[in-house]
């Protein structure tokens, strides 16, 4: 697993090439403290004193996030909402290389991406029919 500095220090390797969403960026941020989120281009909105605690850099918490974000892409690509699943899709190959799991990351799977979350889920033994 790739750790918290090396994301930090190279972050775009872990979005896709040119996207302006920055959707991965806006998911890992939550592993950062608030004051560094405006070297991503993000600021902390809410009231001061409200700011929340950093989550722990760990393999749990990031397979936790994958897990949710594979699930949300599914749902995603079995509505047939492309926008949503392509964005998603970019989302689940982002964590799989934190994870440093490459035979994981598929780029050209088809338009609604249904490939890459269900090898995903596959390997984790998730089912994302419940």
């Amino acid at each position: 697993m790739k750790t918290l500095d090396y994301v930090k220090n190279h972050i775009n390797e872990f979005e896709e090439d040119d996207f302006l969403d920055r959707r991965f960026t806006k998911r890992f941020i939550d592993f950062l403290p608030v004051s560094e989120w405006e070297n991503f281009g993000f600021q902390f909105t809410g009231e001061p004193g409200t700011e929340p605690d950093p989550e722990e850099w760990t393999e749990e918490n990031i397979v936790k996030k994958l897990k949710r974000d594979t699930y949300f892409g599914h749902e995603k690509a079995e509505s047939e909402r492309g926008i949503s699943s392509e964005l998603m899709a970019m989302v689940v190959r982002g964590w799989c290389k934190v994870l440093e799991l490459p035979e994981l990351v598929l780029k050209d799977d088809g338009y609604y991406h249904h490939r890459q979350f269900d090898i995903v889920a596959d390997h984790y033994g998730w089912n994302l029919k419940e």
